[in-house]
């Protein structure tokens, strides 16, 4: 339930697949983009549960595979979540890359890139592994990220 304490292979892979396409984007940013009008409160969660996010993926081995179970569609929702969050990446960069397609929805899911997909990809690993800290970290960082971005684009959309 608290987790075991080890490194995750997994964390690590989930990791880097939510941080290289961040890095692509900071080069990449949407044509009037601005971080000046974040909600501060929003920020100091969404810091802390990229932090406490970050820590979790990759202390607990308890996200590592392991022999199948019935228990295991909880590790395959997750990826699959991930493997959607690539796509919206994908689709992002081979965009325009204004605002409306930063905050796009992808297969009907609202502001896509910054809600369901990453957020509830870890919060099922959290679930998959059994870790209440994931759990925890990624409803903080849910309600930060998500957020942000749900105030961006109302400021945006009007």
């Amino acid at each position: 339930m608290f987790g075991h304490l080890g490194f995750s292979y997994v964390g690590l892979i989930f990791m880097l697949m939510l941080l290289i396409p961040n890095l692509l984007w900071m080069k990449k940013q949407p044509q009037g983009y601005s971080a000046e009008k974040e909600n501060r409160f929003l920020a100091l969660l969404e810091r802390v549960g990229e932090a406490l996010t970050t820590c979790c993926a990759l202390i607990f081995s308890d996200f590592n595979l392991r022999q199948w179970s019935n228990w295991s569609w909880w590790f395959v929702a997750a990826s699959a979540l991930m493997v959607m969050y690539e796509i919206w990446w994908i689709r992002y960069f081979k965009s325009e890359r204004r605002l409306t397609d930063f905050y796009s929805s992808f297969l009907g899911i609202p502001v896509a890139g910054a809600t369901p997909l990453p957020v509830l990809a870890f919060f099922l690993l959290g679930v998959y592994g059994k870790v209440v800290w994931m759990l925890m970290a990624s409803i903080i960082l849910g309600i930060g990220h998500i957020g942000i971005h749900l105030q961006h684009r109302r400021e945006n959309s009007a």
